[in-house]
């Protein structure tokens, strides 16, 4: 996907984040079932990606299609995408794909006790690639999940088998490769699910590099702020570049902190400066 359409998922993603601290899992297996009803039909798929009809006019659409049939925020998430540009009927499909799965990752994202954060995408993917892993090692289950005969459901089944102790957000992801691959082999949906999964994991880690090297009690105030910045416990990673201007950089997910950002920074810098004198 390049182009508008994949301007158009950014906005997409961009605007899901508001949903996402209260989403549930029934959120993404009902958009799942509506990327379901627009790979069934292409005139659907046509009308809803349409350039020459008005945003507004697509997003209707939607709304009398699915209005009391699934909730109100896959319906709105459903008939926002519509209403953008798509370069191609499919890449509106793609795009309710992304964000199914993304609300899935983001569910195992919240958690319970031990699993939530970090923790909870990490056994995540641990579950995803235990699956690849069985998949791989048989070529009879290779063909039984790519058997054009058998259908959706006991391709479902058959995946789940496998991953019995999987976490329910990759159970919904496992069986969701299964049964609806959508033209890829199953294990190479789940690659793509694990890559998302990743993305999400980056904005948990700080990559921080420094120019001469930290004292515990700096490392310590230094995690604390950033903590407080970010508003979740952060994986602090610390590296040394003397060459480093200003002092202090910090990578979180797709942000990048340094010299040029002295508002954020800048009370993190005075707070290791003052351990140091």
């Amino acid at each position: 996907m390049a182009g508008v359409s994949s301007e158009s998922l950014s906005a997409a993603l961009a605007d899901l984040e508001t949903t996402l601290p209260t989403a549930s899992l029934s959120l993404a297996r009902e958009l799942f079932g509506i990327v379901g009803v627009l790979d069934g039909s292409a005139g659907l798929r046509r009308a809803l990606t349409d350039p020459s009809r008005e945003g507004s006019e697509k997003s209707a659409l939607v709304h009398s299609l699915l209005d009391g049939k699934a909730s109100a925020d896959a319906v709105e998430i459903t008939a926002k995408l519509a209403a953008s540009r798509w370069a191609d009927a499919r890449d509106v499909s793609d795009a309710l794909e992304t964000l199914a799965s993304t609300v899935a990752i983001a569910v195992a994202e919240q958690g319970a006790g031990t699993a939530s954060g970090l923790s909870g995408l990490e056994k995540l993917q641990n579950d995803l690639f235990a699956f690849n892993h069985a998949v791989e090692e048989s070529h009879e289950l290779q063909n039984a999940l790519t058997e054009q005969q058998a259908s959706p459901e006991a391709k479902r089944s058959l995946a789940l088998r496998l991953v019995p102790q999987a976490s329910e957000e990759a159970k919904l992801l496992i069986g969701q490769a299964a049964a609806a691959p959508r033209g890829l082999k199953p294990a190479k949906l789940i690659e793509r699910f694990a890559a998302l999964a990743a993305g999400r994991q980056k904005r948990w880690i700080a990559d921080v590099a420094v120019a001469r090297p930290l004292t515990g009690s700096q490392a310590e105030r230094l995690q604390t702020g950033l903590n407080r910045l970010y508003g979740r416990e952060l994986k602090m990673n610390t590296t040394v570049d003397p060459l480093l201007v200003g002092g202090l950089r910090v990578t979180v997910g797709d942000e990048v902190l340094d010299a040029s950002t002295v508002s954020r920074l800048g009370e993190l810098r005075r707070q290791l400066a003052s351990q140091a004198r």
